[in-house]
C-alpha cells in the first residue's frame, strides 16, 4: 500500500484509461493511492498501473437520486396470493411470525402479494412505479433476524419480473432499525462511505410507508394504515454489482458467521457429492456465481501456516480495500462485523477479494449507549482487540508492515470523517424524520426523549475521535484470546487459555480466578502472575463454575479474554462458565 501522492497521468495514457474504462469491462478501475475528496468525486490520479494495486471504483452516477432531506412515500396494497408463491396468507400472519418461528415449523417465510406505489404525502404520483396498476405488482415479506420478533417489522419487498423497477432495483428493503436508538446510522454509515476510495457504498433513502390490508375479512373497508418511518437499502445481488459498476458474473457472498475458517464439512464445490446449500449458507449465504474454487483456495492457502500471510493476503486481497474497510469500520464504532455484516467480492478472471459492507445500524453504537445511560459491556471489543479471533484478521495484523499501513489509514479516514461532516449530515436527516418519529406509530416504539433527541446527535458527531482513541488504546493491550473448556486429569481439574499476543513483543502474565457467582466475589481459587496458560484446582462438587483470565503485559496494560456470559440482562465479556455434571464431567455453558 501506498501512501504518497501520486503524479498526474500523461494525456495519452489518462485517454487510454478512460477508453478501457468505458468499453465491456464489466468493473471499473483505479489505482491504490487515490485520496479522499469533501466532494465526493475520486481522483484518478497514477504513476504506473501495477496489477496488484488496481482496485474497482463505485458508480457515482448510480446516487443521482440521493438527497439527504428527503423522504419518499409508498402505498403498499396488500392481497392474498398463491400457494405456489407462499402468499397465500394473511397480512395478519406475515406480521406474527418471526424468523425463529419459521425455523421451528420448519417452513420458509410467509409472503403476500401486493401492489406497491410512489408518490407523497397526498397520494401515488403519475409518472411513478405503479401509478394506476390495479393488479398485484409485488410480494411482500418480513425481513431480518432477531429484529424480526419486534412489534414493528422490517420488511422485503420483491418486484415481479416485468413490472418494471424503482432506481433500477426490484427488491426494495424498508428497515425499521428497532435497535438504533437514532434510526439514522445505516444511512449515515453509507452515505459517508461514498466518498472513500477503494470501497463501494449502497443507496439509501428515508421511506414514509402506508399500508392497505385487503386480506382480512374488512377488505373491502380498508384504507391505508400509517405505518411510520423506515430507510431502504439497496440490496446486495448481481443486479446491485451491475449498478455499481462492478462484475455481475463475480463471486458474491454474504457472511454470516465466517471467521475464514475452513468450514470443511459446509463450504464444498457444487460437484462435491457432499455439497449443501444450506450447510454452505449456515457460514456465507451465495449471492453471486455459484463455483466456489477460488473461495476454496483461498481458504485452503489462508488456514495453512506453512505459507507466509503476505503471500496469501497480497494474493487474494486487495489490500487498499481491506485496509479502507477496517479502518472505517473501527472509526465509525461499527462492532457487529468480525464475522458478519460485509461481503465478499470477486470479479470473474480475478483471485482477488473485495469487502463490501453491510447492515451498519450499529454504528457508534457504544457512544450512543453512553449518552443514553445504557451500561456498555464491550469488554475487547475496541480497536484491533474487537477483530481478533478471526483467522484473516489475526494473520494479516500479526505483521509490523501491516499494522502500520492500517494505522495510516485510520489516520487518513479520520481527517475525512470530521465532526462537521457527520453533524451536517445529521442535522440534514433531523429536519427529516424527527416529525415521525414523535408521531404514531413510531412514537409508541421510540425510547428517546425528544429532550435527549438532539443531545444524541450531537455526542454522536465527536464519535470518530473517541473511537479513534480507543484504536489507539487497543495497540497497547495484549489482543484477547479464548479460555480453552477444562479438563479432569488425576483427580483435579486444569483450567487453560490461549496465548496473547502483544504488538511490542512484551512479556505477558496472567491473572486467573475461579468463582462460584458471576460476580467473581465468591472465588474458590485466585492466581496471580502466571507465566503458563495453565493452572489447576482440586476437583469441584457438582454445580457451575465461572473462569476469569486477565493478560497484563509488562506495560501494565490489561485485556481480559473474548469469552463472555450471557445473562438476562447483559453479555459479560472476560468470563468463561462451565457445570460440573452429577456425574463428574464438565459440560461448557454456550454463550449464544
Amino acid at each position: 500500500m501506498k501512501h504518497k501522492t501520486a503524479s498526474v497521468f500523461k494525456i495519452v495514457a489518462f485517454s487510454i484509461l478512460i477508453a478501457i474504462l468505458n468499453s465491456t469491462l464489466c468493473s471499473c478501475f483505479i489505482t491504490s493511492n487515490d485520496s479522499i475528496t469533501d466532494d465526493n468525486e475520486i481522483t484518478n490520479e497514477v504513476e504506473k498501473m501495477k496489477a496488484n494495486e488496481m482496485i474497482i471504483q463505485d458508480n457515482k452516477s448510480i446516487y443521482r437520486y440521493d438527497v439527504e432531506d428527503s423522504i419518499v412515500t409508498m402505498y403498499l396494497t396488500v392481497r392474498k396470493g398463491n400457494s405456489t408463491e407462499n402468499t397465500d396468507h394473511t397480512w395478519d400472519e406475515v406480521n406474527s411470525l418471526s424468523i425463529f418461528d419459521y425455523e421451528l415449523l420448519g417452513v420458509e417465510r410467509f409472503g403476500v402479494e401486493a401492489i406497491l406505489k410512489i408518490g407523497d404525502e397526498n397520494g401515488p404520483l403519475p409518472g411513478e412505479l405503479g401509478y394506476g396498476v390495479t393488479v398485484p405488482n409485488a410480494i411482500v415479506r418480513v425481513r431480518g433476524n432477531t429484529t424480526s420478533r419486534n412489534p414493528q417489522k422490517s420488511y422485503k419487498i420483491e418486484l415481479k419480473k416485468g413490472k418494471g423497477t424503482w432506481r433500477e432495483q426490484r427488491t426494495i428493503i424498508l428497515n425499521k432499525h428497532p435497535f438504533d436508538q437514532t434510526r439514522v446510522m445505516n444511512k449515515l454509515y453509507f452515505d459517508l462511505l461514498r466518498g472513500v476510495p477503494n470501497m463501494v457504498s449502497a443507496r439509501t433513502q428515508f421511506v414514509h410507508l402506508y399500508v392497505k390490508d385487503e386480506t382480512g375479512p374488512d377488505a373491502a373497508t380498508s384504507v391505508y394504515k400509517d405505518y411510520g418511518l423506515f430507510t431502504q437499502i439497496e440490496q446486495y445481488n448481481s443486479r446491485y454489482l451491475r449498478n455499481h459498476g462492478l462484475d455481475e458474473n463475480g463471486q458474491l457472498y454474504k457472511a454470516e458467521m465466517f471467521e475464514f475458517f475452513r468450514y470443511e464439512d459446509a463450504i464444498k464445490l457444487k460437484s462435491d457429492p457432499g455439497y449443501s446449500v444450506k450447510d454452505f449458507e449456515k457460514v456465507l449465504e451465495i449471492k453471486g456465481n455459484d463455483n466456489h474454487t477460488k473461495l476454496i483456495a483461498m481458504l485452503e492457502e489462508l488456514n495453512n501456516y506453512s505459507i507466509d500471510i503476505e503471500e496469501v493476503f497480497e494474493k487474494y486481497f486487495y489490500i487498499e480495500n481491506y485496509f479502507t474497510w477496517l479502518a472505517y469500520n473501527i472509526l465509525m464504532g461499527n462492532l457487529d462485523t468480525i464475522n458478519r455484516n460485509f461481503y465478499l467480492y470477486s470479479p470473474t478472471n480475478s483471485t482477488k477479494f473485495y469487502f463490501i459492507p453491510w447492515d451498519s445500524d450499529g454504528s457508534f453504537s457504544r457512544v450512543r449507549n453512553e449518552y443514553l445511560g445504557i451500561p456498555n459491556e464491550y469488554g475487547h471489543q475496541i480497536g484491533i482487540s474487537n477483530y481478533w479471533g478471526c483467522v484473516l484478521h489475526e494473520r494479516v495484523l500479526s505483521k509490523q508492515k501491516y499494522r502500520d499501513m492500517l494505522s495510516s489509514k485510520i489516520e487518513e479516514l479520520k481527517d475525512y470523517l470530521t465532526k462537521e461532516k457527520i453533524s451536517n449530515l445529521l442535522n440534514s436527516y433531523k429536519a427529516v424524520i424527527k416529525k415521525y418519529l414523535y408521531s404514531m406509530p413510531d412514537i409508541l416504539y421510540y425510547s428517546v426523549t425528544e429532550d435527549q433527541f438532539d443531545g444524541l446527535y450531537e455526542a454522536i458527531s465527536n464519535g470518530v475521535e473517541l473511537n479513534y482513541q480507543l484504536y489507539l488504546e487497543s495497540i497497547k493491550r495484549p489482543m484477547p484470546f479464548f479460555i480453552n473448556k477444562p479438563i479432569i486429569e488425576n483427580g483435579k481439574i486444569k483450567y487453560s487459555w490461549q496465548v496473547a499476543f502483544d504488538f511490542n513483543g512484551e512479556d505477558i502474565k496472567y491473572d486467573v480466578e475461579i468463582a462460584r457467582n458471576l460476580a467473581m466475589t465468591d472465588l474458590i481459587a485466585s492466581f496471580k502472575g502466571i507465566e503458563i496458560p495453565v493452572v489447576e484446582t482440586e476437583m469441584l462438587p457438582m454445580g457451575q463454575y465461572f473462569v476469569r483470565v486477565k493478560a497484563i503485559n509488562e506495560s501494565g496494560e490489561a485485556q481480559y479474554a473474548m469469552d463472555y456470559y450471557v445473562s438476562e440482562y447483559s453479555r459479560h465479556y472476560g468470563i468463561y462458565a462451565f457445570y460440573i455434571q452429577p456425574d463428574g464431567t464438565i459440560e461448557t455453558v454456550h454463550t449464544t
